[in-house]
């Protein structure tokens, strides 16, 4: 894994992370007053596992990059023409790209526009999205793929928790 890319990497999930941040208000009036399933996680888990899962993103995702950039080089030299690895490097970035925006948009959703529902349906294609990232990755680097694996299991997680909060909330007319 090269440094630049894991600081690109790096760069994009940390402004994921304060983008979302920015939005997030777990002591809002509202919030307190939603009603949550019994088994949501306590407030502090959140914050504790989604560093890890923002860590694990932007190592196994660098190490993705470097090695669609390799397999791409690779290609460009003589020999059998092999799979449009350009092609695969630039839907990479760009699959990882919309997963970040996803990734940030939530908490807008949620936090912010106070729209439940509306947060639960982004969680739902922000799961769709961290699986596909998952099987991108791994189709790269197996290795980094199995360990990108939580942050699509956490997506899941988080869309069911999105959805139970929602339906116990449902807006008032």
């Amino acid at each position: 894994m090269k440094l630049k890319t894991l600081g690109w990497t790096t760069a994009a999930t940390v402004g994921t992370a304060a983008a979302g941040g920015a939005a997030t208000d777990p002591d809002s009036n509202w919030y307190l007053k939603l009603r949550k399933p019994d088994w949501q996680p306590p407030a502090l888990a959140f914050p504790v596992v989604w560093t890890a899962l923002y860590a694990d993103l932007a190592v196994t995702s660098a190490v993705a990059l470097d090695r669609a950039v390799e397999l791409d080089a690779a290609a460009d030299s003589p020999g059998p023409v092999g799979k449009d690895h350009a092609r695969e490097l630039r839907m990479y970035r760009r699959a990882l790209a919309a997963n970040l925006i996803l990734n940030a948009s939530w908490s807008w959703f949620f936090w912010r526009a106070r729209r439940p529902w509306l947060a639960a349906a982004e969680a739902a294609v922000l799961a769709a999205s961290s699986a596909d990232l998952v099987r991108r990755t791994y189709r790269l680097n197996r290795a980094a793929g199995v360990s990108l694996a939580p942050y699509a299991v956490w997506c899941c997680f988080a869309s069911a928790l999105s959805t139970a909060i929602a339906r116990l909330n449902p807006a008032k007319p």
